[in-house]
């Protein structure tokens, strides 16, 4: 029987709670969570079924004073895995979680790591949308050149992937936004 499996995922900066329920969901499975690496590679070792729940936090600065974050976390209970793309993996088994305990005590919380992730993540992605994919895709649908109407599509795949992305990403603020009641 294999030891290790290595599976492909593709999860947005947003979709931080569907990467929390699927990395449950692989160790209720006897799937024990060992790391990601790019391009969305979400590698396994084969364990015990147990209930155990995985939490992310965006946290930048807390990767400034990498000992003092993950020690934070660890005096609750938390085990650090790694860091990936900005975010920092913790897991502890739901056996010692204290009722729905959470790395966030509060919407209030998850609501900042939301700005962090917009300061540090969407902005930049809104900066490229604005000066670099809207100005090309007006100056391909005006031109003569040959090439035009490839770059055209091109720059309207890039459009719409990166609206998506944003749309996704403020339609889950303006809910949490909304539940905190600010």
């Amino acid at each position: 029987m294999k030891e290790k499996k290595t599976e492909l995922r593709i999860f947005t900066i947003a979709d931080w709670e569907k990467e929390e329920r699927y990395l449950r969901k692989r160790h209720q499975e006897g799937w024990k969570f060992v790391n990601v690496s790019l391009p969305g590679l979400y590698h396994f070792v084969k364990c015990e079924p147990e209930d155990v729940v995985y939490q992310l936090d965006y946290n930048q600065e807390g990767l400034q004073h990498k000992d003092e974050y993950v020690q934070l976390f660890q005096d609750c209970g938390w085990e650090a895995i790694q860091d990936f793309g900005g975010y920092s993996y913790f897991r502890k088994p739901v056996a010692a979680m204290r009722n729905d305990e959470e790395i966030f005590c509060d919407d209030e919380s998850r609501l900042e790591m939301m700005r962090q992730v917009f300061a540090g993540r969407y902005l930049p992605v809104l900066i490229i949308l604005l000066l670099l994919i809207v100005p090309n895709l007006v100056e391909q649908a005006h031109s003569d050149s040959a090439d035009a109407p490839i770059l055209l599509v091109l720059f309207l795949i890039l459009f719409v992937i990166y609206m998506g992305t944003l749309v996704s990403f403020g339609t889950r603020y303006w809910n949490l936004k909304k539940r905190t009641g600010r």
